[in-house]
């Protein structure tokens, strides 16, 4: 399963450098749960024909992961918004408890948005 993951998350970041076919036969795969059996008989190839674009596209896609690392980099990313969300909740907390400040707990707040919005692009990509 987490490959399946995996692949349709680089299929979303690296698709367009991939054939048309390419693209169609791993979105069946990957994101509709086709076999290639099923892809076969609906694109009128053969089942090894369609393995073979499959697994051409899977290298493509990886390969292009090690040249960019788009996708571990998002996930540095993600990671790192939660640590700020994280940090600003603490600091939001001491705030309120300690009675500081009303701009202490306005930046706090407006930083966790700002965090949250980098991670609503994770749950985009399932990361």
């Amino acid at each position: 399963m987490a490959n399946n993951v995996e692949i349709s998350i680089l299929l979303d970041l690296y698709g367009e450098t991939l054939t048309e076919k390419q693209r169609l036969y791993l979105d069946y795969y990957y994101n509709d749960d086709l076999s290639l059996s099923e892809i076969a008989e609906n694109e009128g190839i053969t089942r090894q024909g369609v393995r073979d674009a499959i697994k051409r596209a899977e290298t493509l896609l990886y390969d292009m992961e090690e040249k960019l690392q788009f996708s571990k980099r998002l996930q540095q990313v993600q990671k790192q918004a939660k640590s700020i969300i994280e940090c600003a909740e603490e600091i939001s907390d001491f705030n309120l408890s300690h009675g500081l400040s009303k701009e202490i707990n306005d930046k706090t707040a407006k930083i966790k948005s700002l965090a949250l919005s980098l991670t609503e692009q994770e749950e985009l990509y399932g990361i």
